[in-house]
């Protein structure tokens, strides 16, 4: 079980990585500091950065990029 979860702030299309051609922001087994860009999601064309809220490793990303997610659902588990 994550030791912490990343939650999306807004409704939207979860994305995993700045531009279609780029790597992701982060992979399992990176490690996150509070602040670092991990996820984006887009709302009406506008493209909303999502910050890890605490620092920790990458565990696991319970969405796939390009669905869809609603307020408060977890994109990103640390430990």
């Amino acid at each position: 079980m994550a030791r912490h979860e990343i939650k999306s702030p807004i409704p939207g299309t979860f994305y995993r990585k700045p531009a279609p051609e780029e790597p992701p922001f982060v992979e399992i087994g990176n490690t996150v500091a509070k602040g670092d860009v991990v996820a984006l999601v887009e709302v009406m064309k506008s493209f909303h950065q999502i910050k890890a809220d605490a620092g920790g490793t990458v565990s696991g990303f319970p969405l796939e990029d390009g669905e869809p997610v609603t307020v408060g659902a977890t994109i990103v588990e640390l430990d």
